[in-house]
């Protein structure tokens, strides 16, 4: 009989924290055999990104996992052998207690947000004893460095890449209703937060020595460049700009966000489910961290640039810190592009070399299953 692994998600914002839970439980099921359980508190929001799911339905197989809506009265469950709490959401008080009333209590893990700062190394594993019940829970911090749990990456995932010619690149944004590159094109993809930098961001792509076509999914960005045209955005729009031509593209699938970003020689992302795709495209980008009240986004941003420059020349991860920056409230971006766009194929490179330092580490996936199996 299959293992069973329950995995929480209470979603926080739209989209990042159920992608990852999402590429979890797929890959927990296709490649560890494992019975994976979805809970979801906000199945809308799921949907967006996997419209096999059904926000009407309380409880569903959706491509071999069980996603259950985390709402009261819970359908009822049997706690599973592992008990995974994404991003330090609360698990109901009835689940655990029911979780302490097995025979065997199942394995407790705190999957935590992903962070580059050196104290997660210490942190990796830690326990936590409940200060009632007879149940012990586990800190499992995905990292980039070893002694963390790593990324995410699906088994296939560098080998569908690698498959993904020129051919299938053209079928692709054809699919999308993007007309052919035109040769010496910048191609760039453009997801973010709302973010003050968008119209520094435009100026700079529209005043371009070198043509810039910019594929930017329905959302913040999309809103902010169709309002300089005083016109609603949709997926379909078309806008050009001097040396830029933006599309508006529709929201799509985990698996087309990841053909996208292979598409493109530089990305733009936010948050940490298309933060760690881009890591994985190894193409040059730029990511918006999700601010935080008190400035610790600040920490994290640039803990995470002190390991990913570090094997670059002085000059060009300077470039690449003063772009983050700028992107992230602190520079002026139209200032810092020009440098940071002509280094697209020094940084394409680097960017490979990264992705495979990253995969010495093992999967998220398969570092969660080793570690189940070395405490059950």
């Amino acid at each position: 009989m299959k293992p069973v692994w329950d995995i929480f998600c209470a979603v926080v914002d739209n989209f990042g924290d159920i992608g990852v839970c999402w590429r979890l439980a797929r890959q927990l099921e296709r490649e560890h055999g494992v019975a994976a359980r979805l809970w979801v508190d906000d199945l809308a929001s799921f949907a967006r990104i996997c419209p096999d799911v059904a926000p009407e339905s309380r409880e569903q197989m959706v491509q071999g996992v069980e996603v259950l809506h985390w709402a009261e009265p819970l359908p009822a469950r049997q706690p599973g052998d592992v008990v995974i709490e994404a991003f330090a959401c609360e698990l109901p008080a009835g689940f655990v207690e029911a979780m302490a009333a097995r025979g065997v209590p199942p394995l407790w893990i705190n999957l935590e947000y992903l962070s580059a700062e050196p104290w997660v190394r210490d942190c990796h594993a830690m326990v936590s004893r409940h200060p009632r019940l007879p149940l012990t829970k586990y800190f499992f911090f995905p990292g980039f460095e070893a002694g963390t749990g790593g990324l995410l990456c699906e088994g296939d995932l560098e080998r569908a890449r690698a498959g993904f010619d020129h051919a299938a690149r053209q079928a692709f944004l054809a699919r999308l209703g993007v007309p052919a590159l035109m040769a010496g094109e910048l191609c760039v993809s453009l997801f973010s937060y709302a973010n003050p930098a968008l119209d520094a961001l435009f100026d700079a792509w529209r005043h371009s020595p070198r043509p810039v076509r910019a594929l930017i999914p329905e959302g913040r960005a999309a809103e902010r460049l169709a309002a300089r045209f005083g016109a609603p955005s949709q997926a379909g729009d078309c806008w050009r700009l001097g040396a830029l031509t933006a599309h508006i593209l529709p929201f799509v699938e985990q698996p087309d966000y990841d053909r996208l970003l292979w598409c493109c020689d530089i990305n733009f992302v936010r948050g940490e489910d298309s933060f760690v795709r881009a890591q994985w495209a190894g193409r040059p980008f730029v990511w918006h961290i999700y601010p935080q009240e008190d400035d610790a986004h600040r920490a994290k941003l640039d803990a995470f640039l002190a390991l990913y420059c570090a094997a670059l020349p002085a000059g060009q991860a300077e470039t690449v810190r003063r772009m983050w920056h700028a992107w992230n409230g602190d520079g002026e971006v139209d200032h810092a592009w020009p440098a940071f766009a002509t280094l697209d194929t020094e940084l394409a490179r680097h960017g490979e070399g990264w992705a495979a330092s990253l995969r010495t580490l093992g999967d998220l996936a398969g570092n969660l299953a080793r570690f189940s199996q070395s405490r059950l």
